[in-house]
């Protein structure tokens, strides 16, 4: 098997740049070794009872119980009764083939010290509000530490926080303990875990959040947190001499999420000091973040909504406002300023790369949870119990509205790999050949280059040639040859829908669309191009039954070559697959109470949502590939 891997990487260049990939770790060789790589999915974004928001909102779920689940295992979740057992019990269709659990480095070492008897600071004030009124202590905590520009550690945390900094190598140990258990390391290789964190930088209710993720069981001795290093800057540099400068083994990734809710601050052209990015900063921040989340809990931020392209599917789980602080004033409707969103930030990269040289921004896109519960991977609608956001912990009942009505399910990250390894998955997430999707395990394909033949949709070596004429997502155009000089770059991609479960279809696929981004003097612009299926073709649902209805596709192709390309500028193209119509969550809920709008004033107040005529009740599902770049030096 591995000769053959050998052999297919001399053959195709799209393979030679980037594999074998470099093995870090003793472990059992996978049986299940693919040279043309397979689509593994995972959830890189899970918080546990380590994290004091979890924990403040009622979940009581391990980083151990939270890799249960992942690997298919039933796990009880909030409210609890008096004796201490779950009331809800939940379950995943489908095991994941991956999972992080990345607790908040902020405040690791206070929730351990509130949650654990004895220990000096249990007995303070803010750890009894805490436990007593854990809602309250919840909200007070969040808006002193985790919602401010410089939080100061609490009192009890001793002479320059250090007995909960301290405090947090308990936690952080359990962690790693946690995604070691989990990790197999047999030549089954059924499930991966990395250990990571959350870096929680949230200046005046702005997230600039990184998730961190490191390559092996080599890692820091405690995490960084936005409390000791609170810029990007300071978490690149800890991360840097922490681990990258020890050439011990140790690698890792850092992966902002919600730009949608960073009021523009987590992808900035200027560096901490207030000055225009240089090469150098530039090239850090390349080195360091490849990936971005583009959904998740928390809303979606592929693009603007009424943006320059007029984008309807820009509508997709967006947010109404541009930072948490303003989701709890329901009148207040904000503007979020521009690079808020994934697509204005992938754009301008290449106004910087024109720049500088080099592109900050150069992202590939992941979807992840942001559970709350401890549940990597609960993304279907009909079985949305919410992620913790606002769950009351106080009540013994089950609330009917499980979560915030503009909120949602979460995606996942799926990664194309050769095995199920860590070496192999992280070698695939820093080369960024991933996409994320808003929840169904649809299975894409991207390739460009500059000679695919018009019938490779009807090939049977469709992966071969893509990467023997290419590269995948993720990758940079080859030169253009002066052959092709002239002619546009050409993009094959293909996708299949997700088939289901047992009792639980997945819904058909509508189309594929090819967003393209370029450069023109000085400015950045945006194009869609329909590529394959029909955005027409009248897909829809029955509420009454949540049952899909209409023309379907079982899978889409499409060979698409640039009509407008101008080798002068740089430019970067990705794909987006649209299903056709489905039931969002909030439908499913007003299923199951049986609700009748026929008369609405006899609705109780909890369950005015279903009759609301301005919330959605259907949603179209979909994924996004990392883009491929071109950048006119390549000539």
């Amino acid at each position: 098997m591995r000769r053959t891997a050998l052999f297919l990487v001399a053959l195709m260049p799209g393979l030679a740049a980037t594999a074998p990939f470099e093995r870090t770790e003793e472990r059992e060789p996978c049986a299940g070794y693919a040279p043309l790589r397979r689509p593994f999915f995972g959830d890189t974004h899970v918080h546990t009872v380590l994290s004091f928001d979890a924990w403040g909102q009622g979940t009581r779920n391990t980083p151990r119980d939270a890799y249960r689940f992942a690997r298919g295992e039933p796990v009880g979740i909030q409210p609890y009764d008096k004796s201490g057992q779950p009331l809800r019990h939940v379950q995943l269709r489908r095991p994941l083939d991956f999972a992080v659990v990345t607790d908040h480095a902020e405040l690791l070492g206070e929730t351990h010290i509130c949650q654990t008897p004895g220990v000096p600071g249990h007995d303070s004030f803010i750890c009894v509000l805490a436990r007593r009124w854990p809602k309250l202590g919840y909200m007070i905590v969040n808006s002193q530490m985790l919602d401010v520009a410089d939080p100061i550690r609490y009192g009890f945390c001793g002479p320059q926080g250090r007995d909960c900094i301290e405090a947090a190598a308990g936690p952080w140990q359990e962690i790693q303990q946690a995604a070691e258990e989990a990790y197999d390391r047999s030549a089954s290789c059924r499930f991966t875990s990395f250990v990571g964190y959350e870096w929680t930088g949230n200046p005046d209710s702005s997230m600039i959040h990184r998730n961190v993720i490191f390559r092996n069981a080599i890692v820091p001795e405690r995490p960084s947190t936005y409390i000791e290093d609170k810029t990007a800057e300071g978490l690149w540099r800890k991360l840097r001499s922490d681990c990258l400068d020890r050439e011990n083994g140790c690698d890792v990734l850092a992966i902002p999420h919600n730009s949608n809710l960073s009021a523009g601050l987590l992808f900035r052209t200027e560096t901490e000091r207030g000055t225009p990015l240089t090469r150098e900063d530039a090239q850090t921040r390349a080195q360091l973040e490849v990936l971005v989340e583009v959904t998740q809990h928390k809303g979606d931020s592929e693009c603007r909504a009424g943006g320059p392209t007029a984008d309807e599917l820009c509508g997709f789980e967006t947010l109404p406002y541009a930072r948490m602080s303003e989701s709890v004033i329901t009148w207040m409707h904000t503007t979020p300023p521009p690079l808020s969103y994934v697509r204005e930030v992938l754009a301008e990269g290449l106004l910087q790369q024109r720049k500088l040289g080099v592109n900050p921004f150069k992202l590939g896109l992941i979807g992840s949870t942001d559970s709350h519960l401890g549940t990597p991977g609960l993304v279907s609608e009909d079985q949305f119990v919410g992620h913790a956001a606002g769950t009351a912990t106080s009540r013994l009942e089950i609330p009917i509205l499980p979560d915030r009505i503009e909120y949602n399910p979460g995606g996942l990250a799926v990664v194309w790999a050769e095995e199920n390894s860590r070496d192999a998955l992280f070698a695939a997430m820093r080369r960024r050949e991933t996409y994320g999707t808003s929840g169904p395990r649809m299975i894409v394909r991207f390739f460009g280059g500059w000679d695919y033949p018009e019938n490779l949709c009807r090939s049977h070596a469709f992966v071969e040639q893509g990467y023997a004429l290419g590269v995948p997502m993720g990758g940079d155009l080859p030169p253009l040859s002066p052959k092709e000089h002239g002619s546009g770059p050409v993009f094959a991609v293909y996708a299949t829908r997700d088939p289901g479960t047992r009792g639980h279809r997945g819904t058909p696929l509508q189309r594929i669309q090819i967003i393209k981004l370029w450069e023109e003097d000085g400015a950045a612009h945006e194009r869609i191009y329909e590529v394959a299926g029909d955005p027409e073709n009248g897909a829809r649902v029955d509420l009454a039954t949540c049952q899909t209805q209409g023309a379907e596709f079982n899978s889409l192709c499409a060979v698409w070559r640039d009509p407008d390309f101008d080798p002068r500028q740089y430019a970067a193209y990705y794909a987006r697959v649209i299903e056709n119509p489905s039931c969002r969550w909030n439908t499913f809920v007003c299923l199951r109470e049986e609700v009748s709008c026929t008369d609405p004033g006899q609705l109780a107040s909890e369950l005015e949502f279903c009759c609301d005529p301005a919330l959605p009740k259907t949603l179209q599902e979909r994924s996004w590939t990392s883009p491929i770049w071109y950048s006119p030096g390549h000539r």
